[in-house]
């Protein structure tokens, strides 16, 4: 990823705009910073928050007319924020004011006409920046009178311009010709526009961004814009204020500031489920601060969030996507594969429901997977991350799993059916009896087409992998004549369309609906909540025909909050049991508990992850095609068990439908294996397969070569069939079978040991 690919993906994530209140205020006081502090009773650090945005803040914090009101989003809810008298609660309350601190010295000097509030801003602005500051008034506090404060507070705030440096001079008239004299005299000069406005000037209009005018080093603003809200006032003079820095530095006078008057923030906030509260009543001496604290509570503390929000892999890394887009370029493009770090581009389960949800479109799916790919082709990214599941995609295509063929007696096939890998490791009976279906309704042959449809290697991001899956499938589907293909599952539907691009593709529930009428499905007694997978999230058209089937076979369903295009993962996807074991078992609970009925879904995966997290779900097909009265109580296969269903289902379908004989098993496969339960729970958690230990138990039945401890009797042996070392501990029985106590693997190589 280069920096122009970074900007372009930080400029979707809009959790960094400002809120609406703080866009708007002309001065951009941050409103939910304050009303945090304030609702917490932090008076003195509210307070700051004014000190650090508002010139004279004494004065203005308590003449502020608050023109954010407008914008605010508590409006939507019961009535704006009272942000104006909270100022004034901040500035008749706090008991300690920041110190007064100005740059120091730059040499430059500059005069402002007029000591209305756009004067005395930008003679604030000026000083604090450490430019001397010489200001003409006819009386220092004039323009301050019309406020009717008290005189205490507005010598107060005076006396601070005195203390940074601020000379007044009072007594002068304002006029063109003392204007003139003094640029003569100084480096540039500001008319008050209160006092001094530009049409007295004998200038054209000046530029409304930076309030420059035809003569050089001169600053003001017609007539027209010395009006209105105090806010919008002091805004003018830190504008000029501004400006006269820049030209005193010779940069540009508008570069950047296109958001220096008040503008309309991108930030969204969800208010949907927020309740209705009216603003606490404005006593007239202004809040007490039980009151304020009341007010400054009803502040929504806008942000976005939408994405972390809803979901469990934004929440787990504690940030949004335009820091995860500056941590994965920082991974990839200079500390070159940092395990933490890939660890969270590993976890996206590349489901793109933040995309769906974000106000701006922003893709993490697109993020984490080009970060993938991008460490594969770099040779950065770590065996470990997505090794399981890419052996578990060689398996499944090996010739132990994998077939193609005609339907039995057919030459020709017009359709093929592609159940996918994984409803093989879940339910093979569904796929003897769904085939079995087809076969009878479908004219024109129905072969059978058992393979992966590369989606692990295209979520591992190895792009070569991928490629030659697809080579693979299409050698396979071409020898079969290009069939129609029926799909049973929703990932192969979806990565089918980039793998084979040329075939057409039908839904398994597609046909299913057009010949409900020879179906004899079963009924449960209780609705049942339907979940979506992720990767049927922008199909809509796969997502109705499962809506239309569930009513024609007379099932009543319901829906969780997010479903259809805002469907949630159940943990599945982009691999993240691989990456993360504990995150992927915390999407499946709470996507789990998000049905609030018994569960039923079209993908093998989602079925099987919501019963390992003890949700009684069904599949479509445990619905159609039952196996048992109570189909919803099947368990979710061990990693192992699903391995021996692809095995066994080609078995039985080549001896049962082809009359043909399945090639002999591996000689170690016939190593008799009993597990404790300590071993069987090892095995889930460190995802290691009975055939893993069958190969080890093997190998030391043909080596002897084995460790003993001599006080538990128990037997230790390894065995490194590929880059992972397991080890195994365990009993050989007097039946020749072995009882295995412990296991566990690494991949580390020691050198010098046997393999």
């Amino acid at each position: 990823m280069d920096q122009k690919t970074l900007r372009r993906f930080e400029a979707h994530c809009i959790q960094e705009e400002a809120p609406q209140c703080k866009a708007s205020c002309p001065l951009h006081v941050d409103a939910r910073e304050l009303c945090r502090l304030l609702s917490t009773g932090k008076i003195n650090e509210a307070w700051a928050i004014l000190c650090r945005t508002l010139p004279l803040p004494g004065i203005l914090a308590r003449i502020c007319d608050a023109p954010c009101k407008g914008a605010c989003l508590r409006a939507q809810k019961g009535g704006s924020i009272e942000l104006a008298a909270l100022e004034r609660f901040c500035a008749e309350n706090a008991t300690r004011t920041p110190a007064l601190r100005p740059l120091p010295s730059r040499g430059k000097r500059a005069a402002v006409i007029g000591a209305g509030l756009p004067g005395l801003s930008a003679a604030w602005n000026l000083a604090r920046k450490g430019i001397s500051v010489e200001l003409y008034c006819t009386k220092k506090d004039d323009g301050l009178k019309v406020f009717s404060l008290a005189d205490t507070i507005v010598s107060a705030e005076l006396e601070k311009l005195s203390t940074l440096g601020v000379r007044f001079h009072e007594g002068e008239s304002p006029s063109l010709e003392h204007a003139e004299s003094l640029l003569d005299d100084v480096d540039a000069v500001f008319a008050d526009p209160s006092v001094l406005p530009a049409e007295l000037l004998h200038i054209s209009l000046p530029d409304p961004l930076t309030l420059a005018c035809d003569r050089e080093r001169l600053f003001a603003a017609p007539a027209d814009m010395a009006t209105g809200s105090p806010a919008l006032l002091a805004a003018l003079g830190h504008k000029a204020a501004l400006s006269i820095e820049r030209a005193l530095q010779n940069a540009a006078l508008g570069f950047g500031r296109e958001k220096e008057a008040p503008y309309t923030s991108r930030l969204y906030t969800n208010i949907e489920n927020e309740t209705e509260l009216a603003p606490v009543p404005i006593p007239a001496a202004g809040y007490a601060q039980d009151q304020a604290q009341q007010e400054a509570a009803r502040c929504f503390q806008c942000e976005c969030m939408e994405c972390v929000n809803n979901c469990a892999y934004l929440k787990e890394f504690g940030g949004y996507p335009k820091v995860y887009a500056r941590q994965i370029y920082n991974n990839a493009s200079i500390v070159k594969g940092t395990r933490q770090a890939n660890t969270m581009i590993n976890s996206c389960m590349l489901c793109d429901l933040c995309t769906e949800l974000c106000p701006e479109d922003f893709p993490m799916a697109e993020l984490c997977l080009g970060a993938r790919r991008e460490l594969v082709d770099n040779e950065v990214m770590p065996q470990s991350a997505h090794d399981f599941a890419l052996r578990d995609m060689a398996f499944a295509n090996s010739d132990a799993c994998s077939y193609a063929e005609h339907a039995p007696g057919e030459a020709q096939s017009e359709w093929a059916y592609f159940p996918g890998c994984q409803l093989s490791a879940s339910s093979p009976g569904s796929i003897l009896k769904s085939y079995a279906f087809l076969r009878e309704q479908l004219d024109g042959g129905v072969g059978l087409f058992l393979h992966c449809c590369g989606a692990p290697a295209d979520w591992a991001g190895e792009t070569a992998l991928f490629q030659e899956s697809s080579a693979a499938l299409r050698l396979h589907w071409e020898k079969m004549g290009r069939p129609k293909l029926i799909v049973a599952c929703p990932s192969c539907l979806e990565t089918l369309g980039s793998a084979l691009p040329e075939a057409e593709c039908i839904s398994l529930w597609s046909v299913l609906n057009a010949h409900v009428a020879a179906l004899a499905p079963a009924r449960p007694e209780q609705p049942l909540c339907l979940h979506d997978p992720c990767t049927a999230r922008y199909d809509a058209g796969l997502q109705q025909e499962v809506r239309d089937l569930l009513h024609k076979i007379g099932v009543t369903s319901t829906e969780p909050r997010l479903t259809g295009v805002t469907t949630e993962c159940c943990g599945f996807g982009g691999l993240l049991a691989d990456a993360n074991p504990s995150l992927a078992a915390t999407v499946s609970q709470r996507r789990a508990a998000a049905l609030d009925n018994d569960g039923v879904t079209y993908c093998a995966m989602c079925r099987d992850l919501f019963a390992k997290a003890g949700k009684a779900s069904f599949h479509m097909l445990d619905l159609i095609f039952p196996e048992s009265e109570t189909p919803v109580s099947r368990p979710a296969p061990s990693d192992s068990e699903r391995r021996e269903n692809r095995v066994r289902l080609k078995e039985q379908l080549l001896e049962e439908l082809w009359n043909r004989s399945a090639a002999p098993r591996p000689a170690y496969q016939s190593v008799a294996v009993k597990l404790t339960p300590e071993a069987e729970s090892l095995m889930a958690s460190r995802r290691i397969l009975l055939t893993d230990i069958q190969k080890a138990l093997h190998a030391v039945k043909e080596s002897k070569k084995s460790l003993r401890n001599v006080k538990t009797g128990h037997s230790l042996t390894r065995f490194r069939p590929t880059n992972v070392t397991y080890w195994v501990e365990y009993e050989e029985q007097d039946n020749g079978a072995f009882l295995v106590h412990r296991v566990w693997s690494h991949r580390m190589n020691i050198l010098g040991a046997d393999a």
